[in-house]
Parts: structure tokens; sequence; C-alpha cells
């Protein structure tokens, strides 16, 4: 049982998840900031509100006598937020990663084929047919 779970706790990718999750964390707290000091204020210049969470809202009477009301900008500050986190990692990790794999590949030598050149299942699955019925009619 301790065995089993060594190797789960020492595959790669629960240790990539784990950093992923701790990454993560500290983009949120970068967001938060620049939400609450950049946007925000951007915010307060157009719709007199200290926030998202407080601007675009819509209070609705109720069946029952009371209110209910619609947060139209929270909902605006949830897709923002998903959007600068979204651009942070493209931008710090996505991007350059991918430049640098390029950049190895091509000191090394190696180049991508181009994918419209390979043949399609169709056809490998057609030639395999042909290469078969020609070795069974070998004597």
């Amino acid at each position: 049982m301790i065995q089993g779970f060594k190797e789960f706790i020492l595959r790669g990718n629960v240790i990539d998840l784990a950093v992923a999750v701790v990454i993560g964390a500290a983009f949120t707290a970068i967001v938060n900031v620049l939400v609450a000091s950049l946007v925000n204020p951007l915010i307060s210049l157009f719709f007199q509100a200290d926030s998202l969470d407080t601007a675009l809202q819509v209070v609705v009477p109720t069946l029952g006598g009371g209110t209910a009301t619609f947060a139209f900008g929270a909902i605006l500050g949830a897709v923002i937020n998903f959007l600068a986190v979204a651009a942070v990692v493209y931008f710090v990790f996505i991007l350059p990663m991918n430049r640098a794999k390029e950049r190895a590949a091509a000191k090394a030598g190696i180049v991508e084929e181009d994918a419209s050149a390979l043949p399609t299942e169709q056809e490998l699955l057609l030639q395999i047919r042909d290469i078969l019925e020609k070795n069974q009619m070998r004597p």
C-alpha cells in the first residue's frame, strides 16, 4: 500500500499539477492587485462604482414583495480576471517555451514535416492492403 502511494506521488503529472496549483495561486494574487489598483479605478471613472462588483447592478422587484439584484458587473469582473490570468500564462510561459522549443529544434536540425505532405489514414490502409495482397500471391 505504501509503495502504491509512493508511485502515485512521484508520478510526473502529479508534481506538474502541484506546481500548476501553486503558480495559479500566485497569479491570482497578482491579478487581484491589478484589478484592484488598475481596473477598478478605470471603472469608477465610467460607472460611479468602486469596483465591478457594485457596477451594472439591476434591482428587480420579486413577487413576494422583496427585490432581486442582478450583478452584471461582478460577472464582467470575473471574465476580466480570467482573461488576465490567461494572458499572463500565455505571454509569460507558453509563448516563450514554444519559441525556446523551436530554437532548440532548429539547432538540432529537427524540422517538423508538413502535415499536408503526410498520407491520410485511408491511404495508409490501402497501401497496407496492397502489400498484404501482394505477399499472399507469392508462392
